[in-house]
């Protein structure tokens, strides 16, 4: 609490276990700093939606750390979408498997695979859609370390796959693992009406070797995420940094984090109920009787006479910083997100 109250200290970077984002979140927003966030920005949306509010009034930036947007790659499809390089958009494929699972402890209580790790890709297929998606259909499995599926819910899956359905028909297509082989195996594809662009997993060098019997890459892919994700948390934190200096939009926005656990918290419901999940469905869970006091119906006792759940993130949040400010970059967080 010492940095978060500094008077010196004009911003914080909150990289702690996630059950504390929240907390200090508020923290940081009640004392006027500026808010750079590891996702998630809290554990629940009830919370997510009080901490966003929080800096909403206090009027400071938030940053949400979703690093994969800044990798040069997966730039570079999104990039290849704007321009329309390979058409309108038909298809989407991502993949994501890590090179070994974690430990039990880690997955017990980590909020499960939808949660913990698809997220990223979930956030990446609205990224590069460019879009907010309507609906999904999500499915998980044990193969890997048959000891987490004695856990509840999508903590027992190592392996998970989605479809994701955005507007005009385009298709989102992710799976996820919680073990590869050969390294991290984390690639994306675009296929659209004039081409595809894809991207390739990273390796430590572009060395090759070619013999009798093999051709291909002298070395494995990356088999850590900070190798593999090194540049984009640099590129990460000079964009915030950026954004502080020139007092200019912040390029991942709380709303970005919102978006992204409301989809992964629409995937497990899908798992867990075998059909398709509209994602409006999960935002009418919670209400607000002022920015700073949210709930999930699930857990009131009592639903006040004149509130009915909101179906629109917009109902829920206070203008942010840039909004505020009149210099909000133009975006996507329309539809059924508001």
């Amino acid at each position: 609490m010492d940095v978060i109250t500094d008077p010196d200290v004009d911003a914080v970077w909150i990289c702690s276990p996630s059950q504390y984002h929240a907390e200090q979140i508020k923290a940081a927003a009640a004392n006027g700093k500026h808010v750079f966030c590891e996702k998630p920005l809290a554990t629940d949306l009830s919370e997510t939606v009080e901490a966003i509010n929080a800096c909403s009034e206090a009027g400071v930036k938030l940053m949400t750390g979703l690093q994969r947007r800044f990798d040069e790659n997966f730039k570079r499809v999104r990039t290849a979408v704007e321009k329309n390089e390979v058409g309108d958009t038909i298809m989407i494929k991502l993949c994501s498997r890590d090179p070994a699972p974690p430990p039990f402890a880690y997955v017990k209580g980590g909020g499960g695979i939808f949660a913990d790790m698809a997220v990223h890709d979930l956030d990446m297929s609205r990224f590069l859609a460019g879009a907010d998606p309507i609906d999904i259909l999500a499915v998980g499995s044990c193969h890997i370390d048959k000891e987490i599926e004695k856990l509840e819910g999508s903590e027992a899956f190592d392996t998970a796959s989605c479809i994701v359905r955005y507007p005009n028909g385009v298709q989102a297509m992710i799976d996820v693992c919680r073990q590869s082989s050969f390294g991290y195996d984390q690639r994306a594809e675009v296929l659209g009406t004039k081409g595809m662009i894809q991207t390739d997993n990273v390796y430590p060098n572009t060395a090759k070797i070619f013999r009798g019997d093999f051709t291909g890459n002298a070395d494995m892919p990356y088999d850590f995420f900070l190798s593999r994700y090194n540049e984009a948390y640099v590129t990460e934190t000079i964009a915030f940094c950026d954004s502080l200096v020139n007092d200019t939009p912040v390029p991942c926005t709380g709303q970005d984090g919102l978006a992204a656990l409301i989809m992964a918290i629409a995937a497990d419901k899908s798992a867990a109920e075998n059909r398709w999940v509209r994602f409006d469905e999960v935002v009418q869970s919670v209400y607000c009787v002022g920015p700073m006091e949210c709930q999930l119906v699930a857990e009131s006792d009592v639903f006040p006479e004149s509130f009915r759940p909101s179906s629109s993130t917009k109902d829920l949040l206070v203008p942010e910083y840039d909004e505020q400010k009149g210099r909000k970059k133009t975006g996507f967080f329309g539809g059924i997100f508001g």
